[in-house]
């Protein structure tokens, strides 16, 4: 996967795990190959010059594109290797990860604590996604951006999709934010060091040091910001934390808590807004810390989460919890971002 990380593929994967879900097979994948992919490049420069892009950004952007079999093979191939929380966080959060965290935060406190400020949405959850996306930057992926997206278009299985983004490439192009031997990403296209789709880049990046580029691949104020803004743009609320791990009664009704699977996002938050309840109800229903205790007394609301069903952890989630869902719709990756901002807000007492 063009240099990613085990962890990384992982994280890409899940990235396009709803879109995956409405494509289903009716009959065996078409043969792909290099004559092929080369007479629909000249159908995507047409359609480009449709689009209104001129022809020497074509001409520049699609210069050296070529055919990523790997990428294909990697869409194609999924994982549905069953886990649990218990043997996936140990996995996502390694201790030194969680070390790093801490020590990537302290590096750039300023920085962090600039952008917090301005878009209210904690350091410590910027740095979690942060580290989680690409390893703190390390992890970016090496595959030039307009070939994956071409090659993925081509594959044909999600083409409007791709397609969308390779739009939204060649405008970032236009732009001038980045040069096209400059513009890798991942096998999906996801880019830069917090891992944007092109059309999520045009929503959501901005200029986090007013030097006129939206550099999500270089400039760490840019990187920062851009997340920051893209949670704040989500309903962010720095009042908050993400939600809490609970313990439930033994004769607990779990048809109040949001279903384990739901068809993706609409339905998601249908499910939420059902579930949706104030601590004090939930109080009254039984559910307390793990320890035991009571609940906070906090006039906040929270939906009730079961990321492995009925058997398995239960957590108290709040609104930013949706905000993280709008970033990955993965109980496991919220679950992930939530547990190592955690770390990262209360650090071991020596």
């Amino acid at each position: 996967m063009g240099g990613l990380s085990k962890v990384k593929q992982w994280s890409m994967a899940l990235c396009l795990v709803v879109l995956a879900q409405t494509s289903v097979a009716a009959e065996p994948a078409p043969k792909l190959t290099q004559a092929g992919f080369e007479n629909y490049l000249v159908k995507l420069k047409q359609e480009a010059l449709s689009q209104g892009f001129e022809q020497a950004l074509i001409d520049k952007s699609f210069a050296n594109v070529v055919f990523h079999q790997r990428a294909v093979k990697a869409d194609r191939n999924q994982p549905e290797k069953v886990e649990t929380l218990d043997t996936y966080l140990p996995k996502r959060l390694p201790d030194w990860k969680i070390k790093r965290a801490r020590a990537k935060y302290k590096e750039h406190q300023d920085l962090l604590h600039k952008i917090a400020d301005e878009y209210g949405v904690q350091a410590r959850f910027i740095v979690a996604l942060w580290g989680l996306e690409t390893n703190f930057g390390k992890i970016m992926g090496n595959y030039n951006v307009i070939s994956a997206l071409s090659t993925l278009a081509y594959e044909g299985r999600r083409e409007a999709f791709f397609k969308r983004q390779l739009w939204a490439a060649l405008k970032i192009l236009k732009d001038g934010h980045i040069d096209i031997a400059d513009m890798k990403g991942s096998w999906a296209g996801a880019m830069g060091q917090n891992q944007f789709m092109p059309t999520s880049f045009i929503a959501y990046a901005v200029d986090g040091d007013g030097d006129g580029k939206k550099d999500i691949w270089g400039n760490q104020a840019d990187v920062f910001a851009s997340m920051a803004n893209y949670l704040k743009k989500e309903g962010w609320n720095d009042e908050l934390t993400w939600g809490r791990q609970v313990k439930l009664p033994a004769d607990f009704d779990n048809s109040l808590a949001i279903p384990q699977r739901t068809g993706g996002r609409k339905n998601w938050l249908k499910a939420w807004a059902k579930s949706e309840k104030t601590l004090a109800q939930w109080q009254a229903l039984g559910v307390r810390r793990t320890d035991g205790t009571n609940l906070p007394q906090v006039d906040i609301k929270a939906a009730l989460v079961f990321p492995d069903g009925e058997q398995g952890r239960a957590y108290l989630a709040y609104d930013n919890y949706k905000s993280l869902m709008h970033w990955n719709l993965s109980y496991y990756f919220v679950s992930s971002v939530g547990h190592l901002s955690d770390h990262i807000k209360f650090p071991p007492i020596h």
